[in-house]
């Protein structure tokens, strides 16, 4: 996308390696629908907000339990942003397989007035990749080529860490024996304490599902019973935001409804 006016006419693009994507819409719950993560939930919020306001924002890293809404949080906190500041801020997200070209879109939203999100969702480096999470260090710590003063980075990953758990371990079939326990600790988190904010995400408690759960079926006019919900989750083997998402749907698809998110 080398016209600049396309970078300020979408709410959100998609970058793959050397090319975007406009999206002209954001499909993402409101903030309120997001139930048992209420200070990820504001902290993500006024921290997108703040960037779309031009004022002092961090780089945001969601880690931890699945389907608990990591992902659903970064695209509600910038439409909600969107809809405080029209026209100022936009999502662009990444695919994993195209974070080292990263820089190339750096470069095109660099002198752009307009603030952007970039987001990869699910992010996670190979064991034996030194060059992935070294060019993210850069970007995120102000080397040579470090993210511009418009963008901020918003992540997720199911580990804090991000990198695989061997990544920075030796391998003891080398015959060189383990890295002192600590240090291998600390290389792990090092990628990870370059972010701002950090969000943990956890499993979430039968009430809490219970809760998210019933504010979709309110949204959505749907009645729903909490012992259906509950063995719902049972069959699934977990409480989870997304587990409670596909319960909605299964009950709007008897209700012959459509769902618009």
């Amino acid at each position: 996308m080398k016209n600049q006016a396309a970078w300020t006419a979408a709410p959100a693009y998609v970058w793959d390696h050397a090319a975007a994507r406009a999206v002209p819409r954001i499909e993402a719950p409101r903030l309120e629908l997001l139930r048992g993560i209420d200070q990820q939930k504001v902290s993500a919020a006024e921290n997108v907000l703040r960037h779309a306001r031009g004022h002092a924002a961090h780089d945001m890293l969601l880690w931890g339990a699945r389907g608990m809404g990591k992902s659903a949080l970064v695209r509600s906190a910038v439409l909600a942003a969107q809809a405080a500041e029209p026209g100022r801020i936009a999502l662009v997200q990444v695919a994993t397989d195209a974070v080292a070209s990263l820089s190339a879109l750096f470069a095109a939203l660099g002198p752009l007035e307009r603030r952007f999100v970039v987001f990869i969702d699910d992010l996670g480096f190979a064991s034996g990749d030194a060059t992935g999470p070294r060019h993210l260090r850069s970007w995120l710590d102000g080397g040579v080529e470090a993210r511009p003063g418009n963008v901020r980075l918003a992540v997720t990953s199911n580990r804090r860490a991000i990198l695989a758990r061997d990544a920075s371990e030796q391998d003891t079939a080398s015959g060189h024996g383990p890295l002192n326990p600590r240090d291998a600790l600390d290389d792990q988190l090092a990628l990870a304490d370059r972010f701002g904010l950090s969000l943990g995400f956890h499993a979430c408690s039968q009430d809490e599902y219970l809760a998210i759960v019933r504010g979709y079926a309110a949204e959505h006019d749907l009645d729903w019973s909490e012992a259906e919900a509950l063995e719902w989750a049972k069959r699934r083997g977990a409480r989870s935001g997304r587990v409670a998402w596909h319960y909605i749907t299964e009950l709007a698809g008897r209700a012959g409804k459509a769902l618009a998110t």
